[in-house]
């Protein structure tokens, strides 16, 4: 009960928190609106927390505290003495991509067999709707090029981790987001930068081969390292398993490094020097790190899945806040229309994706993963990908925007359908209980149609 008050009370500090603010910023005293709305927000995360339906919102509560601070206050994320803050964004994506990569496996690939019709439909509609609404929304709205290619480039990317929660929290098909995300994942590399040089390259100039290298470089590998540190940290698969995996895992990180080899131009000493690298860092390593972390754990696996849970939570968190901090000026300029078109380009996704799927027949539950699949992307590999151009100010605004958006249009969407049945499993199961019914009370249900497991063994006996 105490519990409840103190929630009910923050949420009311949060509010008079707010409404101040905005008193304050329409009295001109800037500097102390954004600690009042600071404050406002950090309760209201806080206070939801005590609320069944309404948690699911803290994570994105705390996106807008660090967004407001990093807007009202940029000096204190763009450096920290002459270290750039922005030379953390790809270690800590790197950070993110193992952890799902540690959550995985290859058995996470077998819905490839099992739904092949929804993994292409979801694949498909993803690299197509995303990419072309966002290059229209470009071209409708006139903006500035640099921007212009950032909204190209959040539709260009694949989707990202949070489509899957979102679907999990909607009663879709986990399953199939899983797969879809996956396989999207895995096409990057290519698919990417080939409709990024297509269609955003009328904005900036695109290097093909260079976005392909910086790809593998923050996606690939270090869902690879996550997969080997998986494969050695539960044990669980067999040894010819475990070979077959580490020889693909290998020739990866090969193809990878014969990409540089091509991106830097560089000659047959510099490959080996990167292959070895490589090797080192995304296969040596994770392999010798999980079976040292398992053996002082001791099969308690729940606590290192924990921790790079908060991690990424946490490093996506800090990546906005650094993105946003590096681009405020370009922000408060087209801030507003940016959002607004952020929110067309997501809205559009989850629209197009759905009813794409509703019309080659595809189930409720699947049309709900498309939805979530198609309108969701990884924001902070475009946010990335913005860096390694040296343009993460003005490219990198579209992803930071789009990331904590459709969060919240995500969580109110997988709320909305969560509360909803999916249409035909409740008919199915009334039809079922019905012919149960029905059949129990024909005359010939003691002549052995209806009889137990139980009964035929003792019948038999």
């Amino acid at each position: 009960m105490m519990k409840n008050k103190l929630h009910y009370t923050l949420l009311i500090i949060s509010a008079l928190f707010i409404v101040s603010s905005g008193i304050s910023y329409l009295a001109g005293i800037i500097s102390a609106t954004g600690l009042l709305l600071i404050a406002g927000f950090i309760a209201l995360a806080v206070g939801v927390r005590g609320f069944e339906k309404l948690k699911g919102y803290s994570y994105t509560l705390w996106i807008f505290t660090a967004v407001t601070a990093s807007m009202f206050y940029p000096q204190f994320f763009i450096s920290v003495g002459d270290f750039q803050l922005k030379k953390l964004i790809v270690p800590l994506l790197q950070i993110i991509m193992f952890g799902m990569g540690s959550q995985m496996s290859f058995k996470d690939f077998s819905g490839v067999i099992k739904m092949p019709k929804g993994v292409f439909v979801g694949v498909f509609s993803h690299y197509m709707i995303m990419p072309l609404v966002g290059f229209g929304i470009a071209r409708i709205f006139n903006f500035p090029p640099e921007i212009a290619a950032g909204i190209i480039l959040i539709g260009c990317v694949p989707s990202g981790l949070a489509s899957n929660v979102m679907s999990f929290l909607a009663r879709a098909n986990l399953a199939l987001a899983v797969t879809v995300g996956a396989i999207s994942t895995l096409l990057s590399p290519f698919v990417t930068p080939l409709l990024m040089k297509w269609l955003g390259g009328q904005y900036i100039e695109v290097n093909f081969w260079s976005m392909m290298l910086d790809i593998l470089n923050m996606i690939i590998l270090p869902i690879v390292a996550g997969f080997i540190f998986n494969l050695f940290s539960k044990g669980k698969e067999k040894l010819k398993s475990k070979i077959i995996q580490l020889v693909s895992y290998m020739v990866i990180i090969l193809l990878t490094n014969l990409v540089y080899m091509k991106s830097k131009d560089a000659g047959f000493s510099g490959f080996l020097i990167q292959f070895t690298k490589s090797m080192g860092w995304f296969f040596f390593l994770p392999m010798i790190g999980a079976m040292v972390l398992s053996h002082f754990l001791k099969g308690e696996n729940k606590y290192m899945e924990k921790v790079l849970s908060l991690v990424s939570m946490v490093g996506i968190a800090v990546i906005v806040t650094i993105i946003t901090a590096s681009g405020r000026d370009s922000l408060l300029k087209v801030g507003a229309l940016l959002m607004v078109t952020s929110l067309i380009h997501n809205l559009t996704g989850y629209t197009l994706g759905y009813w794409l799927s509703w019309l080659v027949g595809m189930p409720e539950k699947d049309r709900r993963t498309i939805a979530f699949e198609v309108g969701m992307q990884n924001g902070g590999l475009a946010s990335g990908l913005a860096l390694q151009m040296g343009k993460v100010a003005t490219v990198g605004l579209a992803p930071a925007i789009f990331g904590p958006l459709m969060n919240v249009t995500g969580s109110v969407l997988a709320n909305y359908w969560r509360g909803k049945p999916v249409k035909g499993e409740e008919e199915v199961k009334s039809q079922k209980s019905k012919v149960r019914r029905a059949l129990s009370s024909l005359p010939w249900r003691g002549e052995g149609w209806f009889k137990s497991k139980s009964e035929v063994k003792s019948n038999k006996l």
